[in-house]
């Protein structure tokens, strides 16, 4: 296998480095531009979600990509995600993407929140009184009905807790490949990651640069002196060193920008050499986790009472 690629449990491999395509606004043909200078710069793993309104956007690029004999469709891996007011119909909720992206099929459907939403809800940030009850169990089903009908090749969830993925673990009949999560030097997830590697699942990690740029992002990881200063030791930047990090835990790292310097700076994190003392003093790090703010709950609307609940309590 090469040394750029994990096998899933699933049987098949992913890239270690995905480019993701939110964007917000999204403006198509923007992606559509980036997607192609990825694919020229060797990113081999697209990262898209019905949500970030990209998925055209990065289909279109493939496969023009695929139609000038740039690359093989076999050559990509290509996730999107379930939203949350689809929770009802996944095989439906694919199909459109599948549609949206002029696709025969994906490598990777994740349900993107273990949170449930009414019909209508098709914005990023959920108001108070947009949740619904969630029935992970016939979610689930219904993410495995996908994989049977060869919509996908395999599924997988995001932003799933320990608790979370345990509780999915009692009744899945195919158990999810992938949990993707936010992830870097400042916010770890020992549990999570010890969790999902005692069930040979995965975890790839978003934002694994703390999210600089986004709304709820933080420059804090890439200016840390910490950081800095293992870059300097490595004659490397310190994007490459936090990402370098996220790839020495066994992770895949999903790299979001489309400013073709950065695009260049990410990939070449393959190259970079961490030795036992850079990752000591990485575990130093206070803790913070920069990405917030997605959803709130509200004691009298909601049907979670609690943060607590709405990740980890009774489903």
């Amino acid at each position: 296998m090469r040394n750029n690629h994990v096998r899933l449990n699933c049987g098949i491999t992913l890239p270690l480095i995905g480019f993701g395509t939110y964007s917000f606004p999204n403006d198509r043909k923007t992606t559509e531009l980036a997607v192609h200078n990825a694919l020229e710069m060797g990113y081999r793993h697209f990262d898209t979600a019905k949500i970030y309104g990209s998925e055209p956007a990065v289909g279109k690029a493939i496969n023009e990509a695929i139609c000038e004999g740039e690359v093989e469709r076999e050559d990509i891996f290509l996730t999107s995600k379930l939203w949350g007011s689809d929770h009802h119909d996944p095989v439906s909720a694919l199909k459109q993407t599948l549609e949206n992206m002029g696709m025969e099929y994906l490598d990777m459907y994740l349900v993107h929140w273990p949170v449930s939403l009414k019909p209508w809800v098709d914005y990023p940030v959920p108001n108070q009184d947009d949740f619904e009850k969630l029935d992970l169990e016939n979610t689930w089903a219904g993410m495995e009905k996908c994989l049977e009908m060869g919509l996908c090749r395999c599924i997988g969830v995001s932003n799933f807790s320990s608790k979370k993925i345990e509780c999915l673990l009692d009744y899945a009949c195919t158990p999810p490949s992938v949990n993707q999560v936010e992830m870097h030097p400042m916010w770890r997830q020992g549990r999570l990651r010890k969790t999902c590697g005692d069930h040979n699942i995965h975890v790839s990690a978003y934002s694994p640069l703390g999210g600089p740029g986004n709304a709820w992002g933080s420059t804090a990881v890439v200016n840390h002196p910490i950081i800095r200063s293992i870059a300097f030791k490595h004659k490397t930047t310190p994007a490459q060193v936090a990402l370098k990090w996220g790839l020495s835990k066994g992770s895949s790292v999903i790299v979001k920008s489309f400013n073709q310097g950065r695009m260049k700076e990410n990939i070449g994190a393959f190259d970079v050499r961490l030795d036992n003392e850079d990752m000591l003093e990485i575990e130093k790090l206070e803790e913070v986790k920069i990405m917030r703010g997605e959803f709130h709950v509200n004691e009298t609307t909601s049907p979670y009472k609690t943060i607590e609940e709405l990740w980890d309590g009774e489903i």
